[in-house]
């Protein structure tokens, strides 16, 4: 799965470690949210340091690890009030049952229990112990106050445990606890980009990557397009808030978090799935593919054997699959893509003109240091006329940078788009 990292890079988390066993899988833990992105601080109590030491976890952390109630070294002294304001996200992994009881309690006699009094943020306790501890209706009645509290709390798994019994009380693996804080943060970001983002409620189709056409069951022609770029914008066009469906075309990339793939591959499979998508609704079209102009007139049923110095192939025209959909009744809007290798403005107004596209983007393939197969671009848009706005110069940067200001631009014009063209 992927995910937006600048997102999460904002979002701060405390891992608090209490004693048990399962503190070795916290060390984990922390890896693998500073793997996402996040900002990471470790709190832990004096039975968790019999377990494992403060220094690990400082190490992986990148962050000085929290013990004391009262900190000499912190802003007046009061550590745990700034930590308390300083996390987006409290997570006890382990939870020990002492730790349980003093939360139900409303205890406050150490930095873990005092902060969570302290703290507005969410709080989730993994609870890891020997599963007799944790069938105990001491336990359970804890438990069931801290989620009347509005604990979040993830419940053990069964298994062999390390005193030799077997039961619930294991704490739940480590990359499974990550994935479930990052999805949180992804789930909460979605509903506000759905609600605010620059394209919220928009519906939207974009084709990326080459297309292939066959020449026989094991050749075909196609292009260097690698379908990076295309791939950006469906992410970028997702965390503004719209409904995304990509039209992918053979390439080796993830599908960008939220985004509904369809892979397709010659330029006929990818026109048909175009209109298919059209009738289902759609408010804006982005044609980033690199469609082949070209297939073969007649494929071979079996693989050619090679006969001679030269092999005569006939080739037909492929459908223009933007200026198709451009011509439809229910029209979106319209945006183009056109890499070039010389008179870069000629060739993208002429083509906005021509297909009745709203919008184009044209960028230089023949720099090697941009286009195809590069995680870099840079990128001239044009509008169409009747929308009054300036062309705009993306300067060089990294291909999602550029799909974030692509996006600004569609909503730019998108205010402007009244009528279809």
């Amino acid at each position: 799965m992927s995910f937006d990292l600048s997102v999460m890079s904002s979002k701060n988390i405390i891992v608090a470690v209490t004693g048990g066993i399962a503190a070795y899988k916290s060390a984990i833990l922390v890896r693998r949210l500073k793997d996402y992105g996040f900002n990471v601080r470790v709190v832990m109590t004096q039975g968790a340091q019999a377990f494992i030491t403060p220094l690990t976890f400082q190490a992986l952390s990148g962050n000085t690890v929290h013990t004391e109630l009262l900190d000499t070294e912190a802003e007046s002294g009061m550590g745990h009030i700034e930590l308390a304001r300083w996390a987006d996200l409290i997570l006890v992994a382990p939870a020990s049952c002492d730790t349980m009881a003093k939360f139900a309690a409303g205890l406050a006699d150490d930095l873990l229990s005092t902060l969570y009094l302290a703290s507005k943020a969410p709080v989730w306790v993994a609870p890891a112990m020997n599963q007799q501890m944790w069938a105990a209706k001491a336990t359970q009645r804890n438990l069931n106050t801290l989620v009347d509290d509005g604990v979040h709390v993830i419940m053990p798994n069964a298994g062999s445990q390390a005193c030799g019994d077997t039961g619930l009380g294991r704490m739940p693996e480590p990359e499974a606890l990550a994935a479930q804080v990052q999805q949180y943060f992804h789930q909460a970001q979605r509903a506000i980009a759905e609600k605010f983002g620059l394209l919220a409620g928009k519906r939207v189709v974009i084709t990326a990557g080459p297309t292939r056409e066959a020449i026989d069951p094991v050749r075909y022609i196609s292009n260097h397009s690698t379908g990076k770029m295309g791939f950006a914008i469906a992410a970028a066009c997702y965390a503004a808030g719209a409904q995304v469906t990509l039209l992918a075309g053979p390439v080796s990339l993830d599908t960008p978090n939220g985004v509904e793939r369809i892979n397709v591959s010659s330029a006929i499979q990818m026109l048909e799935q175009s209109l298919a998508l059209l009738d289902q609704g759609c408010d804006i079209f982005i044609a980033t593919a690199a469609v082949a102009d070209y297939r073969v007139a007649q494929v071979a049923e079996h693989k050619i054997k090679k006969a001679g110095d030269e092999l005569d192939v006939s080739l037909v025209k492929n459908p223009d699959i933007v200026a198709t959909i451009a011509q439809q009744q229910q029209r979106p809007f319209m945006v183009g893509f056109a890499a070039e290798t010389r008179n870069i403005e000629e060739y993208a107004t002429g083509k906005l003109l021509v297909k009745k596209l709203d919008m184009i983007a044209c960028n230089d393939v023949s720099r090697s240091d941009i286009g195809f197969a590069s995680d870099q671009n840079a990128m001239t848009v044009f509008f169409a006329q009747q929308y009054k706005l300036a062309r705009r110069e993306l300067e060089k940067a990294p291909k999602q940078e550029i799909a974030q200001q692509l996006v600004e631009a569609i909503h730019d014009a998108l205010q402007h788009h009244k009528t279809p063209v």
